[in-house]
């Protein structure tokens, strides 16, 4: 009988040289197995818990407070708009959060250096970043979902208010999610990208509230449409344009915000591919 030891090539055996063969089946990596390493790394990460933990807390606590306080001071009847518009500053708030677990899904392995083990065990990088993403999007996706749905129906029960048709219901909650996991998946690539995670928050940070900021020191007349263009485009406003509290009649309205997030999305991803093909680790 032979042991594992003793099997191997002839020529070793006959040379009394034993070799191993491990009992575990040896297969190629694939797309599952990545998704799968990736799911059990953000869900076991403190930073995942802190991150979705606190934008839950915003969402949920942010909308009912103002919910709350319309409810209990306004004397003149029903407010004219559907209680769902009044979840968008709350979710303005938890997007930073997005964004912030978004940058640390990819950089927070390259400052202690686990993506060499990564790409160890899974040499195709693009594999690796696709898992990522397809991980981070999903989980994103739903736990947005669920609070903007949550939190919703508590706004409805609690201000008189209009009866929110279907379509803003699905733009309010589905909508939502959707342009918040898009945006969190423009914050991986970013992170990707800048391999540093300090640095990829600080630039999401800065393309969420700079277009604001200029646009609100824009006095010339010459600079309108400049000025009313960044308003429109600026991430915030386009957020708000989900719950349909759009800027003006020419700026983004209905599901365009998702669609062109989307269209961000894909480049910014495509840069991160490129990028993680062609750099070394």
């Amino acid at each position: 009988m032979t042991t594992p030891y003793q099997q191997g090539p002839p020529q070793y055996q006959q040379q009394g040289v034993a070799s191993y063969v491990s009992p575990i089946p040896v297969r190629r990596a694939t797309l599952a197995d990545a998704l799968a390493s990736e799911w059990t790394k953000i869900r076991s990460v403190r930073s995942t818990m802190w991150t979705l933990g606190v934008m839950i807390l915003l969402v949920l606590g942010v909308g009912l407070i103002i919910a709350l306080v319309l409810s209990s001071t306004t004397d003149s009847g029903p407010v004219s708009e559907p209680a769902l518009i009044l979840g968008v500053v709350g979710t303005m708030l938890g997007s930073i959060c997005v964004i912030a677990l978004g940058v640390l899904t990819v950089s927070s392995e390259y400052g202690t250096g686990m993506i060499r083990t990564t790409l160890t065990a899974c040499p195709s990088r693009s594999r690796v970043l696709a898992a990522k993403a397809m991980v981070f999007f999903l989980l994103s996706f739903a736990i947005t979902t669920v609070s903007t749905t949550v939190v919703g129906l508590l706004q409805t029960a609690i201000v008189d208010a209009p009866n929110a048709s279907g379509d803003v219901w699905l733009r309010s909650t589905v909508g939502v999610g959707l342009f918040m996991a898009l945006l969190g998946l423009v914050s991986l690539a970013v992170g990707s990208m800048l391999r540093h995670s300090a640095g990829g928050i600080t630039v999401m940070i800065g393309l969420f509230l700079f277009p604001l900021v200029l646009a609100m020191f824009m006095f010339s007349e010459s600079l309108v449409d400049v000025q009313q263009a960044l308003f429109q485009y600026a991430i915030p406003s386009q957020l708000a344009a989900l719950y349909g509290a759009e800027l003006s009649d020419s700026g983004p309205a209905g599901w365009e915000p998702v669609w062109l997030m989307l269209g961000v999305a894909v480049l910014a991803l495509g840069g991160a591919f490129f990028a993680l093909e062609k750099r070394d680790v």
